[in-house]
């Protein structure tokens, strides 16, 4: 294609955007309001799903080591322990921790009166184990409870899988309504822009009856509709961006060091300004082409 040609198109595109402008702008308003949807419910997705990581990544396996009362025994049983369970192939983190740290811990939780045990600590040693996959946590629990010198194994057996299930089930209904949203999104988009084609077809057809090819006629009108999806793109950017940048600034520090924190602005806004801007081009471009291609059967 010549370079004059490409430019010609480019310029139609842009005349066409003025010459229809009521049609251009119910167009635009139409990709705006949608992928301004699209924006608020991809970043509010993201956030639980960052909740419900962050959820998983909690669940930890706690391993109560038997007690000896030789100290050398007591020693060689733990370092074997810790190897058979380093060994499996679902652990990803083994942490030990004394009776004595225990003890210190459930002093600063419940106060002074339990330092009365530090003369005679009825606690045990443990092993704090976590597992690759949070999902295989059940699994890995029971392989360490068949281990010798294992005095209880503790994950918290019942609510874990509740919660797991709970989790799972979220994220099938937040996948299932995302995608409703986009095809939504595209049905919308594409049936605004097709309306705006359908009220030029008499300029698509006395193209073709003067001897104008498919690719000739199709070409402007393809860019308009980049354009359209690219301009529709503008403000739900600027909203989602503005209002998520305040939200997390206002939020952040109060929700410090708590389970439920929001993602970091960036990258998060850069990853969903680009979905906007990737949903509104390919839907404008989509939307033109299939709209035009009904009339260039002249």
């Amino acid at each position: 294609m010549k370079g004059r040609t490409v430019r010609r198109h480019f310029r139609e595109s842009f005349k066409s955007l003025g010459r229809n402008g009521w049609m251009t702008f119910a167009s635009i308003s139409a990709v705006t309001v949608t992928l301004l949807l699209v924006g608020v419910f991809a970043i509010i997705m993201m956030n639980l799903n960052k909740v419900a990581d962050d959820l998983e990544n909690d669940v930890e396996i706690r391993v109560l080591i038997e007690i000896f009362n030789d100290e050398a025994e007591m020693k060689a049983a733990e370092e074997k322990l810790i190897a058979q369970i380093e060994n499996l192939p679902d652990v990803s983190e083994v942490v030990y921790s004394a009776k004595e740290d225990e003890l210190n811990d459930l002093i600063q939780d419940f106060g002074d009166e339990l330092s009365l045990f530090e003369q005679n600590n009825p606690l045990h040693n443990v092993l704090y184990v976590k597992a690759a996959d949070p999902q295989a946590t059940a699994k890995v629990a029971k392989e360490i409870d068949k281990l010798d010198y294992t005095y209880e194994v503790l994950y918290g057996e019942g609510k874990v899988e509740k919660l797991f299930s709970f989790l799972n089930i979220s994220r099938n209904i937040g996948l299932v309504l995302i995608l409703g949203l986009l095809f939504t999104a595209m049905f919308l988009i594409s049936n605004t822009i097709r309306i705006t084609i359908i009220a030029r077809k008499d300029e698509i057809e006395i193209m073709k009856l003067v001897g104008a090819t498919n690719s000739f006629v199709r070409i402007p009108f393809v860019l308009e509709g980049m354009w359209i999806g690219l301009l529709g793109s503008v403000i739900p950017i600027v909203v989602v961006s503005t209002v998520y940048y305040n939200l997390y600034h206002t939020l952040a520090p109060r929700l410090k060091g708590n389970m439920l924190e929001l993602l970091n602005v960036t990258p998060l806004l850069y990853q969903v300004n680009a979905l906007l801007v990737l949903i509104g081009l390919l839907i404008g471009i989509w939307g033109s082409f299939m709209s035009v291609r009904k009339f260039l059967k002249v």
